[in-house]
């Protein structure tokens, strides 16, 4: 029994200091949305609290509560789910029984977790079977659905950084199903009681089919975030404060986002990552990577304009400008003058420019501005009338 925090503080240091005994990089607990047909297949996973490289107490004393409830952690693994039980949640809240006073508000969101868990009305409906345990140990390709999950919500909370993790083969993992607000339906059981249920004017409302949810069903935005349609954010990407999603061809992909204020018109794919200031006109697309992972992604610096239904496929730096309707790909042949040549110089320093070069070679530099001689069609880089901020590193 502990009764006091000294307590709770030796405790943990006596877990953590056992041999089978590793820190997590994430870990929670999930609510689980089972398949209607089959109850073994796990369609959402939903955590109320996120931990990734944090709260490593917390952890300690889920995966003891899992060795009182007789279920081994095998830390070893790159990725471990486990059952909970009234045994597992009891041993929880003797662990945390000094803390259970003050767990209010963004204190001690686990001792809040598990107290609640401990409390959940009968007539809900819910058992131990739907909820589970998640750890992370190692970040390799996910193995279920809730590490899957796990990885995502890391992301869309900013406890993860864009593009730091793996999610190789995420996909296969997911099921496609159709998605009623936060509800996720199989197909096979809406096929199997299509009858019934529109005889009955009972037939859900379907507001998409996908394997991942939207944003909004799981995160909650800052303050100052916009975004003025639901579907134009996609769960597992990552929204810095006071970015401002529009309605029409805007959308953002899981595994992409923006770092701070930003004006989104466009579509910012799968990897692509969008700096503060920075404005993705209406129709205008970021080229992406699907999987997440692998391939060449694109990072827009900041202060930055990408033009309306302008295409971006290399990396730009700060204070660019991209005119609307143009397609810069890594080997789109651009102009530059030899006046534009130094000004562009100016504000990079170790670029190696020359009159007529491929669009990839000034992948990332600051200032850079695209435009389309109208008669020629020739495409041509001056140096932008934007601000561009100097790397103070470099001078």
């Amino acid at each position: 029994m502990v009764f006091t925090k000294e307590e709770f503080s030796s405790k943990v240091q006596e877990i953590q200091g056992q041999s089978w005994y590793k820190n997590p990089i994430g870990f929670g607990i999930a609510r689980i949305d089972r398949g209607q047909l089959n109850r073994d297949k796990t369609l959402q996973a939903t955590f109320p609290v996120v931990n990734w490289n944090e709260n490593f107490g917390s952890a300690a004393v889920f995966m003891n509560a899992l060795r009182d409830a007789g279920v081994e952690v095998d830390t070893s693994a790159s990725e471990v789910v486990c059952p909970i039980s009234d045994t597992f949640l009891t041993s929880c809240i003797e662990t945390f029984r000094p803390y259970i006073p003050e767990a209010k508000g963004n204190e001690h969101k686990n001792v809040q977790l598990v107290s609640g868990l401990s409390s959940l009305p009968r007539e809900l409906g819910l058992g131990a079977d739907d909820f589970k345990v998640v750890f992370i140990f190692e970040d390799v390709a996910p193995l279920t659905v809730e590490g899957v999950y796990l990885k995502l919500y890391a992301l869309s909370t900013g406890k993860a950084s864009l593009r730091s993790l793996n999610l190789n083969g995420a996909f296969g993992k997911l099921t496609n199903v159709a998605w009623s607000g936060t509800m996720p339906i199989e197909l096979d059981w809406l096929r199997e009681n299509e009858l019934v249920l529109k005889l009955t004017g009972k037939y859900p409302t379907i507001d998409m089919v996908d394997k991942f949810p939207r944003f909004l069903s799981h995160i909650i935005p800052a303050d100052n975030t916009r975004i003025l349609d639901t579907s134009k954010v996609r769960f597992g990407a990552q929204l810095a404060a006071g970015t401002t999603v529009m309605p029409g061809a805007s959308y953002i992909n899981f595994n992409a986002g923006t770092l701070g204020a930003v004006m989104v018109e466009g579509r910012i794919s799968s990897s692509a990552i969008v700096g503060a200031g920075s404005d993705v006109g209406g129709g205008a697309s970021i080229l992406g990577v699907l999987s997440g992972t692998d391939g060449n992604p694109i990072s827009i610096g900041e202060n930055t304009l990408l033009g309306a239904n302008s295409t971006t496929g290399i990396p730009l730096g700060d204070g660019c400008i991209v005119d609307g309707g143009l397609a810069v790909f890594a080997g789109t042949k651009v102009y530059i003058n030899d006046a534009q040549i130094e000004k562009i110089n100016a504000v990079n320093p170790e670029a190696k420019l020359s009159n007529i070069m491929k669009a990839s070679a000034l992948a990332g530099l600051n200032g850079l501005h695209f435009r389309q001689d109208s008669q020629t069609g020739q495409y041509i880089v001056t140096r932008s009338t934007r601000e561009v901020k100097l790397n103070s590193d470099l001078h």
